[in-house]
């Protein structure tokens, strides 16, 4: 799953991860980030000290490394912002992609309550709009997510392959295993979550994990959308940005992975998932 920060991806992580089919991965590539750019993130001494810092070898991980013992779906949180230039994109094409994004002006107003004059470079827009032109693959509004999280996670399970459970729509309060070792500067609006909700976006935007939304839509996008079926037309989003047309978006490129390629061979994931690199006309109908 590629996002930016502040856009619901903690909270969407908790959601994939109270699946008793699901294993979660936070944020992999942060410490590569971190020892690239020379930015001073908080916690910066104890993620590099905590990760692998090559992004060879986190990509190894991420589409080759076992499973545990009962798990299907390998649900990766990706920052689109680590996705430097010296990623060797084409590693990637044995992964499912899906991609959460937010109205970049509540983005902005969001992150810059927990980074100073944050700039383009620190949002990743720009590599998520490449990494989606690539791969192609479901796009998810937070706004959405948070006004209507079932009807959004079914949407985006049916789009991956895999079945909805209604264990993703809660989970218990506090701290995780699989979060990050920086979870204690930015986590402390989803440790204390149970659950997405669906009140009005103040116009500082909601935090990282917040459940804080408005509804405008289900898994289609504006600047992401290509035409299709599926849904339907949305209202475009309020000045400055009247061009700004949401259509659905549609994948029909033969290089999209198999509907059921597998994590470990037996069922797809969602978000960024393992391939089984059979052939679409080699699928058979995918396990839960």
């Amino acid at each position: 799953m590629w996002s930016g920060p502040r856009t619901l991806s903690t909270a969407l992580m908790r959601s994939f991860g109270n699946r008793p089919d699901t294993v979660v991965v936070d944020e992999p590539l942060y410490a590569f980030y971190l020892a690239e750019t020379g930015i001073d993130h908080p916690g910066r001494d104890e993620i590099l000290a905590a990760m692998p810092t090559r992004w060879s070898d986190v990509v190894d991980e991420l589409t080759s490394g076992p499973l545990p013992a009962g798990r299907t779906v390998y649900y990766q949180k990706h920052m689109t912002h680590h996705l430097l230039a010296q990623v060797d994109r084409g590693r990637l094409a044995g992964l499912r992609h899906a991609f959460l994004i937010r109205d970049p002006r509540r983005l902005l107003a969001s992150y810059a309550q927990v980074r100073h004059a944050p700039t383009l470079a620190d949002l990743g827009l720009e590599q998520q709009v490449e990494i989606y032109r690539r791969f192609g693959g479901p796009v998810v509004d937070a706004a959405d997510l948070a006004a209507r999280p079932r009807e959004v996670l079914g949407a985006l399970c049916a789009a991956l392959g895999i079945a909805f459970d209604e264990a993703m729509l809660a989970w218990p309060a506090g701290p995780r295993d699989t979060d990050g070792v920086w979870a204690k500067h930015w986590y402390a609006r989803v440790w204390a979550s149970t659950g997405f909700a669906s009140p009005a976006e103040p116009a500082g935007g909601s935090g990282a994990g917040s459940p804080a939304g408005s509804p405008t839509g289900s898994c289609c996008a504006g600047p992401w959308s290509r035409r299709g079926s599926g849904c339907g037309p949305r209202p475009a989003p309020p000045k400055p940005w009247p061009k700004w047309t949401p259509r659905c978006r549609t994948r029909s490129s033969p290089t999209w992975p198999c509907p059921s390629a597998a994590a470990s061979t037996s069922s797809p994931s969602s978000g960024c998932a393992r391939s089984s690199g059979r052939s679409p006309s080699s699928c058979s109908a995918p396990t839960a």
